[in-house]
Formats: structure tokens, sequence, C-alpha cells
């Protein structure tokens, strides 16, 4: 290739990226991504193209739809290709807003991060390409696509223009095989970086979580979130009055459109508590040594538990504590018969595949927590909140 040319490809990682460097050509219309280098050296590449799909979750992207597949094609000759409508002066990522990022944990643990960790080298120096794009999506993260370029989002998908660079990125890096965090061999970056970015541009003011002293009169703050489908809680009046009667200052607050202002609301809180879910992805606002108390439901769903946040809380210097419910907590009781193969043999529902055991075990699920078996729980927060 020229002197000036580099095209590199990983296929084989959880997240596929080519990083490419020259004359950079990006055909909406046809998802391709051309590069044009010299006959002589480029020979071997010529008939050669790579196909991303630039969301990093690799194990879901043969599902139907997920993400718009792109190519990378090297050629040899600028007469192959479409004519430059736009050109670019800053190196650009191309990533995919598709795929599960309607979930607020699949948002940050599939794009918001990859892209803080492939993007903050830039120094905000960077032009965002996104494929798959939804409006509201991109409105409800505004503040962090800001924090990480100073330029406008680019609908690539639009088929009128060929956008022309010197350096692109299509696809992110810095995923692994962990949830909500960063592959410290791929990235210069931490989830300590990451949480440090995040109170920077959400304007967050506390840093550590409150260290209460015998005799303090100041009360730790806990937020409960209720949940409002599955995976709620039937009693959340008799949570919040338990912890009210341990001397937790109580909130009850469910995360909406408004990233920022929740964001603000759970970094003022010392505990957060919550039936497993996306919910509890908002881990990544709390200050620092705060507590994450995670309710895991009926079901074996402790591996889905412990890889979601119990590993990725221990990452982000949040002290970690689980209650693990009783089927007797479980609201699966009032819709099957106590020998029934659902409550009596989790594992077997299980063996059925992830499509049965999430329609059971997560969909149809509440919880009904038992205060007095809870409130041990609550106490050993208050306790770590002590030390």
């Amino acid at each position: 290739m020229d002197e000036k040319t580099e095209l590199r490809c990983n296929i084989m990682g959880r997240s596929e990226f080519c990083e490419m460097k020259g004359d950079i050509r990006i055909d909406g219309n046809s998802s391709t991504a051309f590069i044009v280098s010299s006959e002589t050296d480029i020979l071997t590449a010529e008939n050669t193209s790579w196909s991303i799909r630039p969301y990093a979750r690799k194990e879901a992207l043969g599902e139907k739809d997920f993400a718009r597949n792109w190519s990378v094609k090297p050629v040899t000759s600028r007469l192959d290709i479409a004519r430059c409508t736009r050109n670019h002066s800053v190196p650009a990522i191309l990533f995919s807003a598709g795929g599960y990022s309607g979930n607020f944990f699949h948002a940050f643990t599939d794009i918001i991060i990859p892209l803080y960790s492939t993007a903050r080298t830039f120094n905000r120096e960077v032009q965002f390409l996104i494929t798959d794009r939804k409006p509201w999506w991109i409105a409800k993260f505004k503040t962090l696509f800001e924090a990480l370029s100073r330029y406008e989002i680019i609908d690539i998908d639009d088929r009128h223009d060929v956008h022309c660079f010197h350096s692109l990125t299509i696809g992110l890096k810095g995923r692994n095989n962990k949830e909500l965090s960063i592959d410290s061999s791929t990235s210069p970056y931490s989830m300590k970086d990451f949480r440090k970015f995040l109170r920077s541009w959400y304007s967050l003011k506390k840093i550590t979580a409150a260290k209460i002293r015998d005799g303090d009169k100041r009360k730790p703050r806990l937020l409960i979130i209720p949940r409002k489908r599955s995976r709620s809680f039937t009693n959340v009046g008799e949570i919040a009055q338990l912890a009210e009667s341990l001397s937790y200052q109580v909130i009850v607050a469910e995360p909406g459109p408004d990233v920022s202002g929740f964001a603000k609301i759970i970094n003022s809180c010392d505990v957060l508590m919550g039936v497993h879910g996306a919910g509890l992805t908002n881990i990544v606002f709390l200050p620092e040594n705060a507590i994450l108390i995670q309710v895991v439901p009926f079901g074996k769903v402790e591996w889905a538990s412990r890889i979601s946040f119990e590993d990725p809380a221990k990452d982000m210097n949040i002290r970690y504590l689980d209650y693990k419910i009783k089927v007797e907590e479980s609201t699966l009781i009032q819709q099957y018969p106590a020998d029934h193969e659902v409550l009596r043999d989790p594992s077997a529902i299980g063996k059925q595949g992830w499509v049965a055991f999430r329609s059971i075990y997560l969909d149809k699920q509440n919880v009904t927590l038992d205060v007095e078996r809870f409130r041990p729980t609550l106490v050993r927060a208050l306790q770590l909140l002590h030390q």
C-alpha cells in the first residue's frame, strides 16, 4: 500500500472493527467504505472485502435485521468508485445505533462505553457516522455525544452523499467479554476514567459516598428503583418504610428519558437497590464507594446478575451486596401450581433455551420482598458505610 495508506481489520473479537488511513470514501447507497491504494501493493487484497456489522456484541449479530451490514473494500483506482460529494478533514468513527440500543444496559455496554474507549483519544476532533440511526436515541445521549465530538452527527445511511475521509474506524474498540467494562489491553482508558468523564459532563458533584460515623446525624440516601413492568416490587412502600426505620433517607424513582436529571439523583445517593434489570446500569453515576444492592429473582438467574452488575460494580469501585429471593417472594407462585416445573426445576426450563427462560423468569415475574428477611441486607449496607 502507499506510505500513508493503512488497513487493519479485526473480526475475531467480540466487537468487529476496521481501522484505515488513506483515501477513504464512504458510500451510504451501497453500505461500503472504499479505500484507494496503489495497484502494486494491493493486488493481494484487490478481490478481498470485509463484512462488518459495527455493533459491539458479536454473538448477537446473526439475528435478522439486528444491525446494518457494511463492507470494507480496497480498490486500486479512483475510477472504480463514486466521487466525493463531502470532504472531511478530521477522522471518523462509524458505528451502529441498532441492535439492543433501546435497552439502557445495552446502550452503555454495547455502544456508549466502547464509543468512549474508541473516541476519547481524539479529544473531540472526530466525526461520528451513525448507521441504523434512531433520532430519539441520539437525543437521549446528546450530552455524551457532544462530550466526545464537537461535530454534528452524520446519518451515514443517507443515500445522497459520498463522504471522504483520511482516517476511519468502522466499528468500536475496547470491548471484551466483560459487561460494562473497558478492555485495558486495547485501550488506554479504564472504567475509572469513564466514570470521571461522566461526572464531568453530567455535572455530578458527589465524588465519594457518605462515610457515617457514630453519632452522625446525617442519613445515608437510598434509592429504590421499583420498575414498572416485569421484575417490579409489589410492596415498595413496605421496603421504604423498613429502610426509613433503619435511618435511611429513601428515594423511590424510575429512570426516564432525561438521563442527565436521573444521573444527578443517582449521584446524590449512597446506596442503590433494585431487582436485576437495565435500571441498575445507573451504577455508572454512583459516587465512589457507594453500594449496589441487587435483588436476584427466583429461577437460577444468578449468572446473569453476576456478569451484568456484580462483576462490573467491583471494577467501578462500587461495593456490592445481593439478595436472592425465595420462591415464596416471587409472584410466579400465583401463576403456577406448587409442583410445576417452573417452580420445582428452573434448570429444566433453562435447557429449553434463552427465550423460554427469559419469558418466564425475567418477563413474567414480580417480587414481593419479605422485608424481615431483607432487613439484614440493609443493615449490612449501613455497616459498610460506617467503615
